[in-house]
């Protein structure tokens, strides 16, 4: 490095401790990137790239932003998964000697995004940290720094439930050990999206020992350290909003793995990626942003316990019976700003005044939320109402510290408020109040010595002066002034009284500026002692928000209170799906029933495309998942078990990442289902076997209903377009036949949406392609291909006849020994015979069929 100038060997130095990192430089007024920094950061913020002679042979690239602005650039490379190191000035450039001092004061990640612009407020941003163990066991923790909570999860059943369980929260990064092994690492980048980042260190400070003592499991205090110590390494501040960590117990909640979770839209659409559409976009009617967090947290991990679900069906009961208070309640909450973030941000250090002012205007609203939820009738709503804090001894510090109107900046002066610091309110008067003071001192003293002419003035070298001329100094007493100047016909004094309020006036300002700062620090100290009470505070109130939320959404939609079973019935009177009901608006929703017991345990669902089978299955997993995270359901009754797990294998797609087909999506999706399944869990299959052959599709998709009617007792439901296998439920006794209605009129299908007993009759298919207005031509061709089809139809085709030896359906008629050529054969027989149907494609077999048919009207 000796070949470069002092500060750009300086900027290497630093530079080689953050070689994954964009390094932000401060020079001056902007933050400055130099060598590839700067030319990728060029291209990524589509900034300038100049150069800069370094001492080198050839020029530097490098580019910079401005420091006062530089959060939308450092937000929009964290968005792109890059980490931004901030290396700041640590001296005083007039002080130095040679290069400035400089050090790296942070690092920004993904997952340790602090400022409230880089933030989505209604989003956790979890940072994680993943630890393998033997046997297929591993660690998962997660912090969301900007709120400081705090979990983790022992996950002891394989890989896959652990990228299921990182995909189930809002992780955006993740810390490992250089022991993960490289098709792991690949697999969290590609399936996940996530940065990833490192920490060989997993031994845990002092200081955090509090958070995890209360836990027994020692993997998961070695998960835990690893990540404090990246956080430790990477943020050099304060943590002390970090909430003690909390166990995730897996088998508490409902399981729902990555693939249930993308296919039934909770929290985001398949197609755009985006909340409208989704179950969360319904059931959002929450007006905090804690609250708002809360919900998706819920939804992500619906609970298998009955009584909290009957308690959080109590609150929702509670706040629908009375409109007018819930819509107090609802008005009072929009005031309460986001109090786990304020937390978060007065303990990293970064809390501004406007940040306190609201945190004071929030705890002004408890009380009132308090008298509210004590008239309500539900005694529940009572409780939850006297355990909320309201904090009076930090609103009344607040209110008597702050103004009303502080500044964005914390060192421009204006912060605190007048009374509150007698040193502070004396800078204030000798600053604004300074010159009346001057003019008051002067009457004074003309009126004590009698010397009208006596006047008091100013200049910047001396400062404030009384001038007396020479003709009236015998007017003054001995001793009575200090002499400072004399000029040619006058004398300059002063007074320890002038000199004390000129050193007050001259500093007033910067004085008070920075003695409103150390306030500033100070009392955001006293505010880090309440930390643990506001965040206490901020958890109810948002458990409230979302319990209102449920409360609101239930009343506009008409949802109703399900009931719990303990025994194996599904009863769903006029059910609805809660995302198509909303979109539809106006349109009358077709509402349908489901109904399954132990002696029902496969419901066989047939019909056409379009019609609704899709929709059905899902507002049946939808409507167990709003049952389970304590919501009213969309259906006029709904008695329904606590399910386990739900497994869902709807829709067809491609894993481009993993470069697997979509027939292997399906078969990884069913294999998923049937080997974790448990007799408590639904399983939603739509359409299986659909990507590969009919009579390999056909095979597999009896197969799969028959190992889990005989070997998973799961509730089932399966749509299907093979006919054929409505059958089953001659062999199968917990299978049942249900489809989807249509009628034919004019030639046209009408598709009325209700679900009905017994299998279709016909799929309608040539209707749909003609609905979607395929060629005229081409329906008409499909039109004559099926009625040959179904007019010459051979056994082979057919799929009715049951094997004696397996029980299971056989799709071929049992082979008859080959007869002799009899001499009344046509060739068109001849030709039939001689086909072999096994090694043709469905389309070569209509060609061939189209083909001998026409030969057929030629010989008539």
């Amino acid at each position: 490095m000796g070949k470069y100038t002092p500060m750009v060997e300086q900027y290497l130095k630093i530079k080689a401790q953050y070689q994954d990192s964009f390094l932000f430089f401060r020079l001056g007024d902007f933050y400055e990137l130099f060598f590839d920094d700067a030319l990728k950061a060029s291209r990524e913020l589509e900034i300038t790239l100049t150069s800069r002679d370094g001492g080198g042979e050839e020029r530097i690239p490098m580019c910079g932003v401005p420091h006062h602005s530089a959060t939308n650039y450092i937000k929009n490379l964290v968005e792109k998964g890059f980490k931004v190191a901030i290396c700041e000035q640590v001296e005083d450039p007039k002080q130095a000697k040679g290069v400035v001092k400089r050090e790296v004061v942070q690092l920004i990640t993904p997952g340790t995004v602090m400022d409230g612009l880089m933030l989505d407020e209604k989003e956790n941003n979890y940072l994680a940290s993943l630890t393998a163990f033997d046997h297929d066991t591993y660690t998962l923790i997660y912090i969301d720094l900007s709120t400081g909570e705090t979990s983790g999860a022992l996950v002891t059943t394989g890989w896959e439930h652990v990228l299921s369980e990182l995909y189930n929260r809002p992780v955006s990064e993740i810390v490992i050990t250089n022991g993960l092994p490289e098709e792991q690492k690949q697999s969290l980048t590609d399936r996940l999206d996530v940065t990833l980042s490192y920490s060989v260190a997993m031994e845990l400070a002092d200081p955090f020992t509090q958070l995890v003592e209360h836990i027994d499991e020692e993997k998961i205090k070695i998960g835990f350290g690893q990540l404090i110590n990246y956080l430790q390494r990477t943020q050099q501040r304060a943590l002390e909003h970090l909430q003690p960590l909390q166990i995730i117990e897996l088998n508490e909640y409902l399981g729902l793995d990555m693939y249930s979770k993308r296919n039934l839209e909770l929290t985001e659409t398949i197609i755009k990626k985006g909340k409208q559409g989704s179950l969360l976009w319904v059931l959002d009617q929450t007006v905090t942003a804690m609250g708002a967090r809360k919900l998706k947290k819920w939804l992500e991990r619906p609970l298998l316990n009955r009584l909290e679900l009957e308690r959080r069906y109590q609150f929702v009961d509670g706040l629908m019976s009375d409109y007018i208070k819930r819509e107090d309640l609802r008005e009072q909450l929009k005031s309460i700003y986001d109090l786990e973030r304020l937390c978060g941000r007065v303990a990293f250090g970064n809390v501004n005044a406007r940040d306190l002012l609201q945190l004071k205007i929030s705890l002004t609203k408890v009380p009132q939320l308090k008298d509210i939820l004590a008239t309500f009738q539900e005694q529940e709503l009572i409780k939850l109402g006297e355990s909320l804090d309201p904090l009076n001894d930090l609103k009344e510090l607040l209110e008597k510290s702050l103004t009303d109107d502080p500044p964005l900046t914390i060192k421009e002066g204006n912060i605190i408020r007048d009374g509150f610091n007698e040193q502070l309110d004396q800078y204030r008067d000798a600053s604004r109040n300074g010159k009346q003071w001057i003019a008051e001192l002067e009457k004074h003293e003309k009126e004590a010595t009698g010397i009208k002419s006596l006047k008091i003035g100013y200049n910047r070298i001396f400062g404030y002066y009384i001038e007396i001329t020479k003709a009236n100094l015998h007017l003054l007493p001995e001793g009575t002034y200090e002499r400072k100047q004399t000029l040619s016909n006058a004398e300059r004094f002063i007074t320890p009284e002038l000199k004390e309020k000129e050193d007050l006036i001259l500093s007033a300002q910067e004085k008070s500026i920075d003695l409103e700062y150390q306030l500033f620090l100070k009392l955001r100290e006293q505010v880090l002692s309440f930390i643990s009470r506001l965040q206490t505070l901020a958890e109810r109130i948002s458990q409230l928000d979302v319990l209102q939320s449920f409360a609101t959404i239930s009343e506009d939609q008409g949802y109703s209170k399900p009931v719990i079973t303990t025994d194996e019935q599904v009863q769903i009177i006029k059910g609805r799906h809660p995302v198509v009901e909303k979109v539809m608006k106006d349109s009358m929703y077709v509402p349908n029933d489901v109904y399954m017991d132990e002696a029902k345990q496969i419901l066989l669902i047939t019909g056409p495309n379009m019609s609704g089978k899709s929709t059905y299955m899902r507002q049946v997993a939808l409507i167990v998942i709003m049952a389970q995270i304590g919501c009213f359901v969309p259906a006029d009754q709904a008695i329904l078990p606590i399910f386990d797990k739900i497994f869902t294998r709807i829709g067809a797609s491609d894993d481009l990442v993993s470069g697997q087909s979509t027939f292997m999506v399906e078969m990884l999706e069913a294999k998923h289902a049937l080997t974790q399944a448990t007799e408590r869990s639904l399983i939603l299959l739509d359409e299986i076997g659909r990507g590969t052959s009919t009579y390999d599709g056909m095979a597999l998709a009896q197969a799969i209903i028959e190992y889990v009617h005989d070997y998973v007792g799961a509730k089932t439901l399966f749509s299907t377009h093979y006919h054929e296998l409505t059958s089953l439920a001659d062999n199968l006794n917990r299978l049942s036949n249900i489809h989807v209605k249509a009628e034919e009129y004019q030639g046209q299908v009408v598709f009325l949406h209700q679900i009905q007993a017994g299998p279709a009759d016909k799929s309608y298919g040539i209707h749909v392609a003609k609905l979607a207005e395929l060629p005229d031509q081409l329906i008409e061709r499909a039109s004559v291909i099926l009625q040959g089809l179904e007019q010459k139809q051979t056994p082979s085709v057919k799929a009715e006849k049951i094997a004696n030896d397996t029980d299971q359906l056989s799709f071929f008629e049992s082979e008859t020994p080959v007869q002799q050529k009899s001499p009344q054969e046509s060739a068109i027989e001849q030709k039939l015979k001689s086909l072999n149907l096994m090694e043709l494609t469905p389309m070569e077999a209509m060609n061939e069929l189209y083909r001998l048919q026409q030969q057929a009207k030629k010989g008539d």
